[in-house]
C-alpha cells in the first residue's frame, strides 16, 4: 500500500515540476520585436492598453435582483400624502455604485406607449400586480432611440446606475444612458 502513495507523490511531484517549468518567463524591460517597444503583460480580464498615457476603461459592476432588495423604508411626511409616506433607505454599496457603469438584467415591463422598465419578474407578479416590492424595478432611460421591446423579453443592459431616495413619484432604482447587451431582438 505505501508503494502506492509514495508513485502517486512521485507522479503529483513531477507535474508540479513540468508545469512549473513551462511558465514564460516576461522581463519587464523586454522589448517587443514588432512594434520596438517594452512589452507588458495584462491579465486577460483588464482592458487593453491604448498607447503611451492610456487610461483605463471603467469596468461596469453587474447588480443583481437579491443587492436591490436589500432595503429599508421609513415613514416621512410629504407635501403630498398627509398622512406621510415610506421613504426608501438605499443600502451604503448601492450609494457607492451611484452614476457608475453597470449591468444589470431583468424582464421589460411597458409602462406607456414609449417608455419601459426592468423588472425582476414577469409582468404577471411585477410590483404593479402587487406581487413585488418597489424595488423591484428599474426605471429606464435608453441611450439614443428607445427600441422597440416586448413584454416579459429577457435583456441584460448596461448603463449608469442612479437611486432616487427622496422623489416618491419616482422610481427608487434607474439604469441611464441604458444599451442592451444581450437579448435585445
Amino acid at each position: 500500500m505505501r508503494k502506492i502513495y509514495i508513485f502517486f507523490i512521485i507522479i503529483f511531484g513531477l507535474i508540479i515540476f513540468l508545469d512549473s517549468s513551462f511558465i514564460p518567463k516576461i522581463g519587464v524591460n523586454q522589448i517587443d520585436t514588432k512594434t520596438q517597444k517594452p512589452s507588458l503583460q495584462t491579465a486577460s480580464f483588464m482592458p487593453e492598453l491604448i498607447e503611451k498615457d492610456a487610461v483605463f476603461m471603467q469596468v461596469p459592476d453587474t447588480l443583481s435582483w437579491k443587492l436591490l432588495g436589500v432595503i429599508k423604508f421609513i415613514k416621512k411626511p410629504d407635501k403630498d400624502y398627509p398622512d406621510g409616506v415610506m421613504f426608501p433607505i438605499v443600502n451604503s454599496t448601492l450609494k457607492e455604485k451611484n452614476k457608475k457603469k453597470i449591468v444589470m438584467s431583468g424582464f421589460i415591463i411597458p409602462i406607456d406607449n414609449v417608455s419601459y422598465a426592468l423588472s425582476k419578474n414577469v409582468f404577471a407578479s411585477c410590483f404593479f400586480c402587487g406581487q413585488a416590492g418597489p424595488e423591484t424595478i428599474m426605471g429606464i432611460k435608453f441611450k439614443g432611440a428607445t427600441p422597440k421591446l416586448k413584454t416579459d423579453q429577457y435583456v441584460t443592459m448596461e448603463g449608469t446606475f442612479r437611486y432616487n431616495d427622496n422623489d416618491v413619484n419616482d422610481w427608487i432604482y434607474h439604469i441611464e444612458n441604458a444599451v442592451i447587451i444581450k437579448g435585445g431582438k
